[in-house]
């Protein structure tokens, strides 16, 4: 008989103040879905340039119990983000839009001391401590923050790198106009002593 079917199922509500306080502990499964507006996820809302109309992530969760052959079924929770946001080109110092959709598993577990030991090699799982008031709009706004670009920009040939003022200056002469080296003197008190 399969676990998942005599379990009761709850439903999630879309509300970013439902999300804070989630039983993961209680034999039952999960699932939901909604949006989140940028404003309600505070540190995502840190690193955009701007807020735009409407923006923010569309999520979903569901979770589950996976049978492995003589043990107790381990909970799973997979986790769909899909969104855009607006950030920094650090090549052009613009704004431009990142598009991001993820998605993510993880092993729900009973302790800290379960998650340290649980391999790095495993690339499907993510460890995930379960508690009886779980903060899944903070796990939510933690991939967020996981997924975006360490170096933000543009991709190739969209923008132009941004000019700081000596490059401006350096640009408008013709190369005849070439500055003098500054070292040119001291090799000629050199020669001359």
């Amino acid at each position: 008989m399969n676990r998942n079917q005599v379990l009761p199922q709850v439903v999630l509500s879309g509300e970013p103040n439902a999300l804070r306080k989630i039983d993961f502990c209680a034999p039952q499964t999960y699932q939901g879905s909604g949006f989140l507006p940028i404003k309600a996820l505070t540190r995502v809302a840190k690193e955009v340039s701007q807020v735009a109309e409407g923006g923010g992530f569309a999520w979903s969760v569901q979770s589950r119990f996976t049978h492995s052959p003589g043990s107790e079924p381990n909970p799973i929770l997979d986790l769909s983000l899909n969104g855009k946001l607006h950030l920094i080109c650090q090549r052009c110092l613009r704004p431009f839009a990142v598009e991001l959709a993820e998605k993510r598993q993880f092993l729900l577990l009973a302790s800290e001391a379960d998650a340290d030991a649980y391999p790095i090699e495993d690339d499907e799982l993510e460890p995930l401590v379960a508690s009886q008031h779980f903060d899944l709009l903070e796990t939510i706004e933690d991939e967020i923050l996981l997924s975006l670009p360490l170096i933000p920009k543009h991709p190739e040939g969209v923008c132009q790198a941004h000019l700081s003022s000596g490059d401006a200056n350096e640009t408008e002469g013709s190369p005849a106009e070439k500055r003098e080296n500054p070292f040119n003197i001291l090799k000629n008190m050199k020669k001359s002593s």
